[in-house]
C-alpha cells in the first residue's frame, strides 16, 4: 500500500465520521445511557488520540494535542459512563478541531517521512482501529432509534437462484489463519495478532448451509415457542433469559402488530421480509434455534474453511471470491444494512458455494476466543488480550464493516449475549 493509498483511506474515514456526528442535531449528540454503545463525539475523539498515540507519540515521541485529556479520551482509563459527562469533554466544535487537527498532521506526515514498514504498519493499525469505531458508531444509531447513515441508500438487491441445504465440505488438511510474518514487517498483508500464526488442520467432511437463516427460518422457531421451551436452550442460554427483566421473546428489533410481524431499521418500522437474513441475535438465541432446528452452530475453523478453502501450497485468499476486495461481492460499508436476500450477491460464492460469508452479518461460531498457539501481543496489548477465554468468535464481518477492514480470516470477540451488533448465524448438518 502506497502513500496515495494510505491518504485515499484517511481522507475516506474522516468524511464519514464528520458526517455521522454533523447529521446529528445538538440534542442527539446526547445519546441516552446503553453499555454497548458510546457517544458520537467521544467515538470521534478517541479515533483521534488513537492516531496520535500509535504515530505521532510512538513513532515521534510528540507531545499530545492536549496532554490533560489524555486519559479521558483513552478507552482504559476512563470509565464507561463518565463518557457521557458534558463536564468532562469539550462539544461539538472543539471536538471538530482536534479531530481535523490530528487528521491533518496524519496527510502531513505521510506525504513527508519515508513510508518505512514500521511507519506503514501503524498507519494502517491506527486507520483499521477508526473503522472498527465508525461500525459501532453505525449500530449506535440503530440502537437508539436515530436516522439510518446518510451512505444508506435503500438499495436492495435481487434475489438470485441458489440451492437451498447444505454444501458438503470435503475432509482435507485447510489452513488456517494468516502466515505468521503477517507483517513482521513486510509479511502477506495486514492483520491482527490473534489471526496469527497461522497453521494447518485435518479437517473431517462436513455439511454447512450455503445461506444465512432467514427471517423466515427463525420466525418458525418463535411461532413454535421456542423461546419458551427450556430443551432448546443450554445452561448458558437458560441463564442469559433470566438475566433480563423480562425475558426475550423475540431478536431484539421484532415486533409482532396485529396484522403481522415488524422490524426496526434505525427511526423506522418495517415489515419483516421472510428472506432477509436474521440479524441481532445473540449466541444463546442463535444455538437454541439450532437446537430446536436438529443442526448446529460451525466451529470457527469450518466457517473459515468454509468461506476461504485455503490449502497447502495453493495462492492464498483472504476472501470467499480471492485475495483482493472486489465491489458487488459482499453487503459492507454500510450500503445495505442487511436489508436484502440472503440469495443475493452471487459474485461473492466461495469455493464450495457458500453466500455473503463476508458481510452481512457478523456470524456466530461455537468457539471460544482464545490465542492460536505461538499466539505473540502485537503493538496494542488490549486488541485481543481482553477479550480471551469469555467471548464467543464471530466471523465474516457485518453490513456496517468496512471493506478495507475484513478478510476471512479475521476473528471478532463478541460477548455471547450481545444482539445490539449485527449478529447472524448459519448452521451445519448433524453428523449422522
Amino acid at each position: 500500500m502506497d502513500k496515495t493509498q494510505l491518504i485515499q483511506q484517511l481522507n475516506d474515514l474522516r468524511a464519514r465520521a464528520l458526517e455521522l456526528v454533523d447529521t446529528l442535531g445538538e440534542r442527539a449528540l446526547d445519546v441516552p445511557y446503553d453499555p454497548g454503545i458510546n457517544p458520537p463525539l467521544w467515538e470521534m475523539g478517541h479515533a483521534a488520540f488513537f492516531y496520535e498515540v500509535f504515530v505521532f507519540n510512538l513513532l515521534d515521541g510528540a507531545p499530545s494535542y492536549d496532554p490533560s485529556m489524555d486519559d479521558l479520551w483513552d478507552s482504559f482509563h476512563v470509565a464507561h459512563g463518565d463518557r457521557w459527562s458534558r463536564e468532562l469533554f469539550p462539544g461539538r466544535e472543539a471536538t471538530r478541531q482536534y479531530f481535523n487537527t490530528i487528521y491533518d498532521r496524519m496527510q502531513a506526515r505521510i506525504e513527508r517521512e519515508p513510508l518505512s514498514e514500521e511507519a506503514r504498519y501503524l498507519y494502517r493499525y491506527a486507520i483499521a482501529h477508526q473503522t472498527m469505531h465508525l461500525e459501532s458508531m453505525t449500530w449506535c444509531r440503530q440502537t437508539v432509534g436515530y436516522p439510518a447513515p446518510p451512505w444508506f441508500g435503500h438499495q436492495t438487491p435481487s434475489a438470485e437462484p441458489v440451492e437451498s441445504d447444505d454444501v458438503t465440505v470435503p475432509a482435507g488438511t485447510y489452513r488456517i489463519g494468516m502466515p505468521a510474518d503477517s507483517p513482521d514487517y513486510g509479511g502477506h498483508d495486514f492483520s491482527f495478532d490473534n489471526e496469527k500464526p497461522g497453521f494447518d488442520l485435518e479437517m473431517p467432511a462436513f455439511r454447512i448451509s450455503r445461506t444465512l437463516v432467514r427471517n423466515s427460518d427463525f420466525l418458525r422457531f418463535v411461532e413454535a415457542g421456542g423461546y419458551e421451551n427450556p430443551d432448546y436452550w443450554s445452561f448458558g442460554g437458560r441463564t442469559w433469559l433470566a438475566s433480563h427483566q423480562q425475558a426475550p421473546r423475540h431478536p431484539l428489533y421484532w415486533s409482532q402488530g396485529d396484522d403481522g410481524w415488524y422490524e426496526r431499521l434505525f427511526d423506522g418500522w418495517h415489515r419483516l421480509n421472510p428472506d432477509y437474513p436474521v440479524t441481532h441475535v445473540s449466541y444463546w438465541e442463535a444455538e437454541a434455534w439450532a437446537n430446536w432446528a436438529g443442526r448446529r452452530l460451525p466451529t470457527e475453523y469450518e466457517w473459515e474453511v468454509a468461506a476461504l478453502g485455503n490449502v497447502p501450497d495453493a495462492p492464498f485468499r483472504r476472501f470467499p471470491w480471492g485475495d483482493a476486495m472486489e465491489a458487488g461481492c459482499a453487503d459492507l460499508d454500510g450500503h445495505f444494512m442487511a436489508q436484502l436476500p440472503v440469495s443475493a450477491l452471487s459474485k461473492g460464492d466461495s469455493p464450495f458455494g457458500c453466500r455473503q460469508m463476508v458481510g452481512t452479518a457478523w456470524e456466530w461460531t461455537r468457539n471460544e476466543f482464545l490465542p492460536y498457539d505461538g499466539f505473540k501481543v502485537d503493538m496494542y496489548p488490549f486488541m485481543s488480550t481482553l477479550q480471551f477465554g469469555d467471548h464467543k468468535v464471530t466471523k465474516g464481518g457485518g453490513c456496517a464493516t468496512a471493506s478495507l477492514l475484513i478478510r476471512g480470516t479475521y476473528r471478532q470477540a463478541y460477548a455471547p449475549g450481545r444482539r445490539d451488533v449485527y449478529t447472524g448465524f448459519r448452521t451445519c448438518a448433524v453428523d449422522d
